[in-house]
């Protein structure tokens, strides 16, 4: 029996390209449009260093794209380019912002890391040869990741800033350690959760409803919870407890698609929100901004509602499609450029441009999650879908903040705020999705042995696998192993 030819597959490079030149001009363009906005209209923008900065920047995306088209040749063609608007379009709003704060000029040492970020984004492509190699850490991400969260209360090195006790301050540097923790929970979780998920989803005892895993089972997960809870209780981190929350739930579902460990998960977190209202004075007088937003007492009181209501007001005054570049007061609102930047840029690009924003989010979203479903590895599954959730709820923890959905934190929002932590972890992310796409977006090379030439031998094992999934065992063992080939079993079309 012949085989039938396939068309060979397309790597997606070559739209790769195509979308990053979209977004390229997209970044271009809002740079362009404030820097017309804010100065003088007779003034050209088209100045020596704007050219010379375009064209380094412009050779800089194009030596990425061919290092990806070389390192991760089947990588997914929309997260990078997307990645590079959000990132562009939050370069040119705190450019815009810098205009209105005489002797601020944050947009430099943004735009450095940025670079440093994607310079990471390749050095992860380059190193990680193989996602599966990560489970090989998962208790190493566990331990990595409670250091971190520890690092600020380190005395020397630790600061605290606005009540919150996040930051480390390292030869004149700062950082936010918890970024990197999100990353190795990330892990720990994937890592932990595809071996257990069916004594988590199975094994236990039935109560009121709910399927309740074995202590001994469980017991892991509830050490991270604890161990995260406590710190950043004693760090009095609201909003990232929040994102660990909720990661901790969703990661739970996503394992055992059990929707008794989402009312068990949000228990667990529902008591730990508690817990750290009831100890943290700040979180006190959030939550009550939150509630008495109009107050006359609230909103003239220290840290209060003042910050809040200006936000809306600047959203409200940009309304359906805004005031433009640079025509807007976004520096009416604190920390315009960093945890307000959503309120600024919806007052100069109005509703229709933030939602926009969100959409380009929600492709994001979209593709990490789409890279999850066509793993053919359990552990990769769960990675691509945790850290698909880690932005999602990252979004909604800011973007709910500001429009007072729910209590104001002081997370950033993903590629646009101000912030090298935030920034540099996110594209470490990008890279690793970059990694997992291309694993996942490989073609199988197609076996050319006729069927009548092969040994009945070799096909056994397969047999027996199909055999063993009919009959309800779990087949997946094998191929979450870190030790398996990387490359998947060849498959002869007939």
């Amino acid at each position: 029996m012949s085989v039938i030819a396939q068309r060979p597959a397309r790597s997606g490079r070559i739209p790769e390209f195509g979308l990053l030149l979209l977004a390229f001009a997209i970044s271009l363009t809002a740079w362009l449009l404030v820097t017309q906005g804010t100065t003088d209209a007779a003034s050209s923008p088209w100045s020596g260093n704007f050219i010379l900065g375009a064209s380094i920047t412009a050779l800089g995306l194009f030596a990425a794209h061919l290092l990806i088209r070389k390192l991760a040749p089947w990588a997914d063609p929309i997260i990078f380019p997307v990645a590079v608007a959000l990132n562009g379009i939050g370069l040119a709003m705190i450019h815009r912002i810098d205009y209105d704060l005489p002797g601020h000029a944050e947009v430099g040492s943004q735009l450095i890391l940025t670079g440093g970020g994607i310079i990471l984004m390749l050095l992860t492509l380059f190193f990680l040869r193989d996602h599966r190699r990560l489970r090989q850490f998962t208790y190493t991400s566990l331990l990595l990741g409670i250091a971190l969260l520890l690092l600020p209360l380190t005395p020397g090195i630790g600061k605290e800033i606005y009540g919150a006790r996040l930051w480390i301050s390292l030869a004149g540097f700062s950082f936010q350690p918890a970024e990197l923790a999100k990353i190795c929970f990330v892990i720990f979780f994937a890592g932990y959760l595809v071996v257990q998920r069916d004594n988590l989803a199975l094994a236990g005892k039935k109560l009121f409803g709910l399927q309740f895993p074995q202590l001994r089972h469980a017991a892991p997960i509830l050490v991270a919870w604890l161990a995260g809870l406590a710190i950043l209780a004693f760090e009095k981190d609201f909003g990232t407890a929040l994102l660990f929350f909720g990661l901790f739930v969703a990661m739970l579902y996503l394992a055992t698609e059990r929707i008794s460990w989402i009312v068990i998960g949000g228990l667990l977190s529902s008591i730990g929100v508690w817990f750290i209202i009831q100890i943290m004075p700040h979180i006190q007088a959030r939550i009550t901004v939150w509630l008495h937003a109009f107050d006359q007492q609230v909103y003239d009181s220290p840290y209060g509602s003042y910050q809040l209501v200006q936000g809306w007001f600047g959203l409200a005054s940009g309304g359906l499609l805004g005031t433009g570049w640079g025509k807007g007061y976004p520096t009416m609102s604190f920390a315009s450029n960093s945890d307000f930047i959503i309120a600024s840029l919806g007052e100069e690009l109005g509703l229709v441009g933030l939602i926009a924003i969100l959409c380009l989010y929600l492709l994001f979203i979209f593709r990490a999650f789409n890279i999850g479903l066509h793993l053919r590895d359990g552990f990769g599954k769960l990675l691509a879908g945790g850290f698909g959730f880690a932005i999602a709820l990252q979004c909604f923890v800011v973007v709910g903040g500001v429009t007072r959905v729910i209590p104001l934190t002081g997370l950033a929002m993903p590629f646009l705020a101000l912030g090298g932590s935030a920034l540099i972890s996110n594209w470490i992310i990008v890279g690793i999705l970059l990694r997992m796409s291309s694993d996942a977006r490989r073609p199988y090379k197609p076996a050319t042995t006729p069927l009548s030439q092969l040994n009945t031998s070799d096909l056994t094992p397969l047999l027996e696998k199909n055999d063993d999934a009919a009959d309800g065992v779990n087949v997946d063992s094998a191929a979450d192993s870190p030790d398996t080939d990387s490359h998947p079993t060849e498959v002869v079309h007939l």
